[in-house]
């Protein structure tokens, strides 16, 4: 489970659609009170930042679209209440990179990083 820390437009396809699903079940967690992965890193780090979830989920959604996608699962703008700001992260944005880099993927991450 995560959230990138990594323009979308930098996201190969299957990063991009994972990354949407994953905001969706973060989402859930943290509004409809779901036990899933709500002690896991990633969930606990948007906790009282619905406001900035729903940006990073805004921005996902214009690449998508960008992309051709049709997408079809809004967020409901009055649950995007706290932070609109996100301020921790789980990995340091150059260990996301290293990450996504041994992956294989399409992602364009190159050697210069962002």
């Amino acid at each position: 489970m995560r959230i990138w820390d990594i323009p979308p437009g930098r996201l190969c396809r299957n990063h991009l659609l994972g990354e949407h699903n994953e905001l969706h079940a973060i989402w859930n967690i943290l509004t409809q009170g779901k036990k899933g992965y709500a002690n896991h890193p990633e969930t606990k780090r948007w906790q009282g930042k619905l406001g900035a979830l729903y940006k990073v989920h805004e921005t996902i959604v214009r690449e998508m679209i960008a992309r051709g996608y049709r997408h079809q699962s809004p967020l409901d703008r009055a649950q995007a209440t706290g932070s609109r700001v996100q301020t921790t992260l789980v990995d340091p944005v150059e260990r996301q990179i290293e990450i996504l880099r041994g992956k294989g993927c399409d992602c364009d991450v190159g050697l210069r990083g962002l």
